[in-house]
């Protein structure tokens, strides 16, 4: 199976070029970015050692389809998507602080209330709520983006306090989230899923506040299926759940959790094909969509640079 692990394209204009865990960035004359989602994974900060095909391809989709629905809410940084891996945009200038926002104890929030955390990110949290209970209302708890390693956990005070946003700007990034929330829980309702929290990376460009990079994906997200959530619940029982939360309990399972002395296991065809078609239920699920496999054989890089090439042509008209 075709899975694209690495690129290393020579767009017309091309500045300078980004490799992150799963997408690599073309900067194209300091005024577009060139976002190709790879097939590259990553879990526990680390890529693991094959791609699995497909992935990127429905990352980017997912991605285009909530840009483009919730782009009365806020401006976004896409511009087209000319290839079904591809998202060229605006190249805007990066706030160094994601904005995550849960409307469900879960996950490391779940895990650092358990052991007594009763204040998260300086929102204060109810006594005696119960592992994937509702919050009274969503709550958003950023991250500031680390170079390496961790992202750590920070309060909106610190952020403004430090100048790592300034205050009129982190208001309005305050007040998109909400807003673009709501609209990915409307939504996900619609499909019978629950979007349970998410991040949103926002950056400026001619003094203006955009939101960029991908939003609402399996890979950023977290969705639980609305058909018994409450039962499962009162139950105590764990949610049945839409993310990349498998490949997470996969790694565990087989001793791996990025720890010192672990040893990634083997990821055979068969379980990079499995993780493919896991990937392809989620968009269609997300969606209500059918996927369409854009190549199953063939030249993708091949194609990926002409397409590319030829958007960036008609872009300099």
């Amino acid at each position: 199976m075709n899975a694209i692990t690495k690129t290393d394209f020579h767009f017309n204009g091309q500045k300078s070029v980004y490799h992150g865990k799963v997408r690599d960035v073309y900067n194209i004359n300091d005024d577009l970015m060139v976002m190709v989602a790879t097939d590259r994974i990553s879990a526990f900060d680390v890529i693991l050692p094959r791609g699995i095909p497909f992935k990127g391809q429905v990352l980017n989709q997912i991605a285009a389809k909530f840009l483009d629905a919730t782009s009365d809410i806020c401006p976004n940084w896409k511009l087209a998507t000319p290839d079904p891996m591809v998202t060229v945009g605006l190249k805007c200038e990066g706030f160094r602080v994601e904005m995550i926002i849960r409307s469900i104890l879960t996950g490391s929030a779940w895990r650092a209330y358990k052991d007594g955390c009763r204040e998260l990110c300086g929102v204060k949290l109810p006594d005696g709520m119960k592992e994937n209970e509702r919050f009274p209302e969503p709550i958003i708890t950023p991250t500031t983006k680390a170079d390496e390693g961790h992202d750590m956990n920070i309060s909106r005070e610190e952020i403004i306090k430090q100048g790592i946003v300034p205050a009129e700007d982190y208001a309005i990034m305050e007040d998109y989230t909400r807003k673009l929330f709501q609209r990915g829980q409307e939504i996900a309702a619609k499909r019978g899923l629950i979007l349970v929290d998410t991040k949103y990376e926002f950056g400026k460009r001619d003094g203006k506040v955009y939101l960029i990079d991908e939003i609402h994906t399996p890979d950023s997200s977290r969705y639980f299926y609305a058909d018994g959530y409450e039962e499962r619940l009162a139950k105590g029982e764990p949610q049945r759940q839409l993310s990349k939360e498998f490949v997470r309990q996969w790694l565990i399972e087989h001793n791996f959790m990025n720890q010192p002395g672990q040893v990634m296991p083997e990821i055979t065809d068969e379980y990079a094909e499995s993780v493919s078609e896991r990937y392809i239920e989620l968009y269609e699920h997300i969606t209500g969509e059918k996927f369409d496999k854009a190549a199953e054989t063939g030249d993708v890089l091949g194609r990926i640079e002409k397409n590319v090439s030829e958007y960036l042509k008609l872009y300099e008209k």
